[in-house]
């Protein structure tokens, strides 16, 4: 980029690459600016299912889900598939408010319920390869003429010396940016089985410091989960097998899978996310970040409403 940015995005994941396209589109000249390339950012490790959108009316998170939806249901992305699924909980009666509203919801019989569990249904959701779609994210931003420099930015004061507007999608480095201490780091591993033919998803719900989930994609299977704050990264044995065997308990042809991937993520966890813009001098700056495990849920979301305040628009209402 021979001009000065109009726009600096800090951070190259789903929250940076997708802010940086709303504004790269939108006319904005952008310059991202981030540690690591997409594919080592914490979003490369996201499982990464859409979805269902069970936040309350008048929830900022509810209107965040309901754009990223929209996007991925309206567009074809490379890495973004719609697939089928269930849902499930272990006590009986346990179907949130505005499930019926997810499409292809349908409530499993008694006879239908996985072993083990009280509760489930089944909806049709879009499910994301994230190094694929961020390999997207990243090409869409390029076509429209954003540059991306690997090139860390320690303090906002230096983000202001490069672009007039800085927006922070810095995710769990936001920590040293910004000194907010409601920003903690969640563990989750991630593991990546070779695909024995399974097509559909499994999730179980709520989650909570263990569970299990099964994302399918064409040659791979992703497995979870596992939180806890911490920031450790050291992959652990014993919990990659205790994922494996809850998994393998509901869909059995995981038993004897050829594990391919096992890495450990550090999502940046927040009692919310923080969406808003603040004025530092002369410089604008607006904040996007702290979406714990639900950053490709509310992507698109945030995307709009952060480059809304950054060019001085309007944020539509949640």
């Amino acid at each position: 980029m021979t001009v000065r940015p109009d726009v600096v995005v800090l951070g190259a994941g789903v929250a940076g690459l997708s802010t940086g396209v709303r504004l790269a589109e939108a006319g904005a000249r952008v310059l991202i600016r981030t540690a690591a390339p997409p594919t080592r950012t914490t979003s490369a490790l996201a499982s990464a299912l859409v979805g269902p959108n069970l936040s309350p009316p008048g929830d900022p998170q509810r209107g965040w889900t309901d754009e990223t939806l929209r996007v991925l249901h309206g567009e074809a992305m490379p890495g973004v598939t719609l697939r089928e699924g269930t849902l499930a909980a272990r006590p009986a009666g346990a179907t949130p408010p505005f499930a019926e509203r997810t499409p292809g919801f349908r409530p499993l019989g008694d006879d239908e319920l996985p072993a083990g569990f009280g509760t489930a249904f089944d909806v049709r959701l879009p499910l994301v390869d994230m190094p694929v779609y961020l390999a997207y994210l990243l090409a869409r931003f390029r076509d429209a003429s954003g540059e991306l420099r690997e090139q860390a930015v320690a303090t906002l004061d230096e983000a202001a010396t490069v672009a007039p507007i800085v927006v922070n999608c810095t995710g769990l480095g936001a920590r040293a940016l910004t000194g907010d201490a409601d920003l903690y780091p969640l563990r989750g591993p991630r593991i990546v089985l070779r695909n024995p033919g399974i097509e559909r998803f499994f999730l179980e719900a709520p989650i909570t410091p263990t569970w299990a989930s099964i994302f399918p994609h064409d040659d791979h299977v992703v497995l979870g989960g596992a939180q806890r704050r911490s920031d450790d990264t050291t992959p652990d044995p014993a919990e990659a097998a205790d994922i494996v065997a809850r998994c393998a308990a509901i869909e059995p042809a995981l038993t004897d899978a050829e594990v391919i991937e096992h890495t450990v993520g550090l999502r940046p966890g927040r009692p919310v996310p923080r969406v808003e813009a603040e004025q530092r001098g002369s410089i604008l700056v607006v904040h996007n970040y702290g979406h714990a495990g639900s950053g490709v849920m509310l992507s698109w979301g945030c995307a709009r409403d952060a480059a809304a305040l950054a060019l001085g628009q309007s944020t539509p209402p949640a």
